[in-house]
């Protein structure tokens, strides 16, 4: 008997080994599981929320770009990358619980309704917005809605007593890729390029034709921040520089697949001296667009190691309009280098890198990094050596300016005092300034922010906690080029005139100037060292 029970717990031991060994259909097991929280959970359970969550979770364990998007993300992700939306034309600024307009499209429905910068919006659609804390999100919906269907406002305008209600029709508006774009002198110009959208290659198109009948030799192509976008916008940027047949990038899929992706000779700027600004922050498309140009000898790339993003992803769309972003490809520089950085610690890691670059003295002297031998390779023409592994690393190095990225300095620009006192001071000054300098250009040139202005930024910023030395030097040349730059984009109509005051004292744009009117400069960074060695030894 003992026998017997001995040999029948072993054929239960043996039965549930068996058991727990056993393969279970994932798919399955995904459905049994969310059955028994449906059954068992203690409270009522939303089924798409549970589904949506682990959607999430199952892409989280994949890399950091693989991502799930709701019907309402895709949709808000799709007109943000149409590169148009359904508006009147304007922007506007929450100030002392007043909604004001601080831009005005001079080709949008909003102008030609004769809504004006300065303007205050007490109600929408007959629902007052005055001293409600709505959101700025809360007022754009308001404002956004369908073609073709008007939106009424009720406007207060300063010197004028009674209320101004205007019907603006909505229309399709341009939500543009091109910060800005105009000439820097006689010979250089200059294009920001903010996000790759569908409309990115005709706004570049258009611009490079603007600034070359203007006289532009030379140009400045400002990638900084630009987080990439759509990769069919970025070979078409790439190829407005690169001649017919030069390839832009190729991408390898799971299965091996090479897919080359090439130039069709159809740009506005193929000969001329490039130069690419780049920083922490150019990922994806952008960098695409940079490894393309350095990697043909195209440009010399100025500025500090780019983010490092070499996965490209492809929208996949469930039935009810949500979509899955799954990586499907690793992309390759034209030398063959992958500018993908290491992601095997996880996603809160890999975008803490910024800190860590920080940290390390990377982004603020050059030699603090250092690409292993492994991941050399060569440029095309020149035979120059790049590195892959971890970004683009550009010809010359630029250092970040900590006073941009300083606690007190982001505390103030996000508190609003910036734009709250630059718009206080341009609407009580509008009629003299605008007569004193009827253009951006001379007020760019000739104007000064009064010490009265600036003193009154840093007195509200100690008030409200913000820790600020004002009578550092930097601090108040640092606030007074932010104060000039709101300044300008309250006073004239049209757009980018705020980064163009920011330009003047920013290192990497007068350091790109700079090396555009040193042409022996110039070459020299495009040379392969080794040969400019062996030259300079022969003599």
């Amino acid at each position: 008997m003992k026998n017997l029970n001995k040999g029948l717990l072993i054929i239960a031991i043996t039965f549930f080994a068996l058991s727990a060994d056993a393969q279970m259909n994932p798919k399955v097991k995904l459905q049994d599981a969310l059955k028994l929280i449906q059954q068992n959970y203690v409270d009522p359970v939303n089924d798409e929320s549970l589904v949506d969550a682990s959607i999430k979770a199952m892409l989280s364990s994949l890399d950091p770009h693989s991502s799930y998007l709701s019907r309402e993300e895709a949709d808000a992700m799709n007109q943000s990358m149409s590169g148009s939306f359904a508006g009147i034309g304007i922007q506007f600024a929450m100030v002392n619980d007043s909604t004001f307009v601080t831009g005005v499209n001079p080709d949008g429905p909003a102008a030609r309704a004769g809504l004006r910068l300065g303007d205050r919006i007490l109600a929408i659609d007959g629902k007052s917005i005055f001293g409600k804390s709505l959101k700025n999100q809360e007022i754009m919906k308001m404002i956004r809605g369908e073609k073709g269907k008007a939106v009424a406002l009720e406007i207060a305008r300063t010197q004028q007593p009674e209320i101004v209600k205007l019907d603006v029709m909505r229309e399709q508006i341009a939500d543009l890729s091109v910060n800005t774009s105009y000439m820097v002198d006689s010979k250089i110009g200059y294009i920001s390029l903010s996000i790759f959208s569908q409309s990115t290659r005709r706004e570049m198109d258009a611009a490079l034709k603007q600034l070359k009948a203007q006289g532009m030799t030379k140009l400045i192509l400002d990638l900084q921040g630009n987080g990439g976008g759509y990769v069919e916008a970025a070979i078409g940027v790439a190829d407005e520089f690169l001649e017919k047949g030069q390839q832009v990038f190729y991408a390898v899929t799971n299965t091996g697949v090479h897919d080359n992706y090439m130039t069709g000779g159809f740009g506005q700027f193929m000969h001329g001296n490039l130069v690419v600004l780049i920083d922490e922050s150019t990922a994806s498309s952008a960098e695409i667009v940079t490894g393309a140009l350095q990697d043909w000898d195209r440009a010399v790339v100025l500025g500090r190691r780019s983010f490092g993003k070499g996965l490209m992803q492809k929208g996949l769309e469930l039935a009810d309009g949500s979509i899955i972003r799954l990586t499907g490809a690793r992309y390759y520089t034209p030398s063959g280098r992958s500018i993908q950085k290491p992601y095997e610690k996880g996603k809160t890691d890999y975008f803490q890198d910024f800190s860590r670059r920080m940290a390390s003295g990377e982004l603020i002297e050059e030699g603090h990094f250092k690409f292993p031998d492994s991941l050399r390779y060569m440029t095309m023409m020149n035979k120059r050596v790049v590195y892959g592994g971890g970004g683009i690393m550009p010809d010359k190095f630029i250092p970040i300016d900590t006073s941009l990225y300083s606690a007190w300095m982001a505390k103030t620009m996000n508190s609003g005092l910036t734009l709250k006192i630059a718009f206080e001071y341009a609407q009580k000054n509008r009629n003299s300034l605008l007569a004193t300098y009827k253009e951006f250009p001379a007020f760019n040139a000739q104007f000064n922010v009064p010490e009265s202005a600036l003193d009154l930024l840093l007195i509200q910023a100690q008030s409200a906690g913000i820790a600020i030395s004002a009578a550092n030097p930097v601090v108040r040349k640092e606030l007074r080029t932010q104060l000039k730059a709101e300044i300008a984009g309250q006073l004239y109509v049209g757009k980018g005139y705020e980064l163009q005051v920011r330009n003047q004292a920013s290192e990497s744009f007068i350091q790109a100037v700079a090396l555009l009117n040193d042409q022996k400069t110039y070459d020299s960074l495009l040379q392969n060292q080794d040969v400019k060695q062996k030259k300079t030894s022969k003599k």
